[in-house]
């Protein structure tokens, strides 16, 4: 017998090298290869194709519609290299490329996309082996072979070799003349082209034994999803990151008309997508308003991007007039609640859009929202042109609205059709919760008021310290008529105002104002000084402010302290009670808000009173921060 060599035409050796095709649907973690490549078709980038991280993606995910979200691919498909690298820790969701990513906290297996050009001299396999008889296989006719475990380490990929063949005579082969080679022939044949350096070659015998629906699994790999008959599909806890309770106020009006309407709910539609919604990070709800304001559904009612896509397709319009002041107060009083959601820990942010201008006033509303700690945001689309503006309700109504009129909460679009240009900027700023200063904070959110022993005993010396160490409380915190607010009473047998929560609202003036305070001289009746700070202060504080009261004295009361403190603290005002010298410890403990090891504390010297401002202010703080934010 001869030795006969086929020199094959390069249509052949194609058709081995074929690169296998796979389906939108397919995940990286059905597929054992450690490395290969294959062709997406066209469509992918279609939602329900859920890919989860951003670059390093979850083996859960969509290889096709990873591709697309990481830029290697287009939503025509194409070939991509797929390599499998290990599990994280934790995936970040992102939205790129028309894809919205989703997180995750972590798992097992993870991969990268780059384009589907191997490196020089470098082979991957061009059949798939999959995990699983339910994964989606390759087209129908590619053979699908199981992953072959590489050699002992230091074999090299063979290089392309003639296909040698026992018994046949030396002629070109086409691809219609291609005799398939039979097992039983006792044929050896050598790979078409070499191979990833530790992996064995494909041979042709063994290729042709594959039979349509048989799937070879690698004994030592059962993925762990196939352990359960149930989907383990992981939800996403939404991005960490933009943990935010927003909510949109969107024009309803009839003036805005259907197809601005239509406009307005695709940038709603876009912001969902953008978002990666969950429990773990933003949550939604939309409240739309004409004439008087609705709420289209809750903060808690939808938990993931797409279910809020799916709501927002069905907001119908309300008709009526613009007023975006109902609006805002709506919100303010219903909408960030408990009941509707409301997380407490999260910051609260209200986006109004209105088609040109409001046909109520803000202000006022807006003022109330800010002071309940809710960021707003204003954008205005088509606003009143100069002729127009001798129509509008209120001029400058957008700064009399948002948290701060220093540009980073208002939005101005020229045009409704530029209205998707801004889902970005918008979301860099909500998102961007570090400057979100309308948030209720331990500096912003207090009633401070501050209750001065000036009696005999205390001296004027140490009066002025008593005053240097209300000071250095005061400027700790950010003082405005919307932000903490300070007021002093002295007392002796008497009492006395010295300025009230409504007197100054700059850090400076509270400063000066609290130098210029005479000491009075007298006894020391703490008890009927409670009970005047309630009236004369805490009776003028804001529902949504918390209400501290700080007292200092010197020594024993000459009256009561028992009913008066009581009282103070079913009002809901928390006290702090600091002793100097020979103040009573068992008297200043009553006065304290439990646990009165928390709120009260005793110096035994005025010298030493600075000494207790950082732990004064730390306790004030973390009681704070243990409590809902908002």
């Amino acid at each position: 017998t001869g030795i006969v060599v086929l020199t094959m035409k390069a249509s052949v050796i194609e058709m081995f090298l074929a690169v296998p095709q796979i389906n939108c649907d397919v995940k990286a973690g059905k597929i054992i290869n450690p490395e290969f490549v294959v062709k997406c078709p066209a469509g992918c980038q279609d939602p329900k194709y859920h890919v989860y991280g951003t670059d390093v993606y979850a083996s859960y995910s969509s290889v096709c519609g990873a591709a697309i979200h990481s830029g290697v691919l287009d939503n025509s498909g194409g070939k991509i290299l797929v390599r499998k690298v290990a599990g994280q820790s934790g995936y970040k969701g992102s939205y790129a490329n028309g894809v919205q990513s989703l997180s995750l906290p972590r798992w097992r297996e993870s991969f990268v996309v780059s384009e589907g050009k191997p490196p020089k001299g470098v082979t991957y396999p061009s059949a798939l082996t999959y995990s699983s008889p339910k994964s989606p296989a390759a087209k129908a006719g590619e053979p699908t072979k199981a992953y072959q475990k590489p050699p002992v380490p230091g074999t090299t990929a063979q290089a392309v070799t003639p296909l040698q063949l026992t018994g046949a005579t030396a002629t070109e082969v086409t691809l219609t003349s291609l005799p398939k080679p039979s097992p039983s022939t006792g044929s050896t044949t050598s790979s078409l082209r070499p191979q990833p350096v530790g992996h064995r070659s494909w041979e042709l015998g063994e290729m042709d034994l594959w039979q349509p629906g048989s799937v070879l699994l690698d004994a030592g790999f059962v993925p762990k999803e196939e352990l359960s008959t149930q989907s383990l599909e992981p939800v996403s806890q939404g991005d960490p990151n933009c943990k935010i309770d927003l909510s949109f106020l969107i024009d309803g009006s009839s003036s805005i008309g259907k197809r601005r309407f239509r406009i307005q709910k695709q940038f709603l539609a876009d912001v969902a997508q953008t978002l990666d919604i969950g429990p773990g990070g933003p949550l939604m709800g939309v409240v739309q308003y004409g004439d008087n304001p609705a709420a289209q559904f809750s903060l808690r009612t939808h938990m993931n991007s797409r279910d809020l896509k799916t709501a927002i397709d069905k907001i119908t319009q309300r008709g009526g007039l613009s007023n975006a002041g109902r609006a805002i107060s709506y919100v303010t009083k219903n909408f960030f609640s408990k009941a509707n959601g409301n997380r407490g820990g999260a910051p609260n942010v209200a986006v109004v859009i209105v088609d040109g201008w409001p046909t109520d006033k803000v202000e006022e509303a807006s003022r109330l929202a800010r002071e309940s700690g809710i960021n707003i945001f204003f954008i205005t689309v088509e606003g009143a042109t100069e002729n127009e503006k001798q129509y509008v309700t209120e001029p400058n109504f957008s700064n009399k609205a948002v948290c701060r009129t220093n540009g980073f909460y208002s939005l101005n679009v020229q045009s409704w059709f530029s209205l998707r240009k801004t889902v970005q900027p918008l979301l860099k700023r909500v998102c961007d919760t570090d400057r979100l200063a309308c948030s209720k904070t331990c500096w912003n959110s207090a009633d401070i008021g501050f209750v001065i022993d000036g009696s005999s005993s205390v001296g004027t010396g140490n009066f002025r310290t008593v005053l240097q160490f209300v000071a250095n409380i005061s400027k700790e915190f950010e003082i405005s008529e919307t932000d903490t607010r300070v007021g002093a009473v002295q007392y002796t047998y008497e009492q006395r105002l010295e300025f009230g929560f409504d007197d100054y609202h700059t850090k400076s003036d509270i400063l000066n104002a609290i130098k210029r305070v005479g000491y009075w001289s007298g006894g020391t009746s703490t008890g009927a000084a409670i009970n005047y700070a309630l009236e004369q202060l805490f009776k003028k504080s804001k529902p949504n402010k918390r209400k501290l009261m700080i007292l200092i004295t010197d020594g024993r009361s000459y009256d009561d302290v028992r009913i008066p403190a009581m009282v103070a603290h079913h009002k809901g005002v928390t006290t702090y009670a600091i002793g100097v010298a020979w103040a009573a410890q068992d008297e200043l403990e009553v006065i304290a808000t439990h646990p009165a090891s928390d709120h009260s504390f005793f110096v035994d010297e005025f010298d030493n009173l600075y000494k207790f401002v950082p732990k004064v202010i730390r306790n004030i703080c973390t009681e704070f921060n243990s409590q809902p934010r908002n």
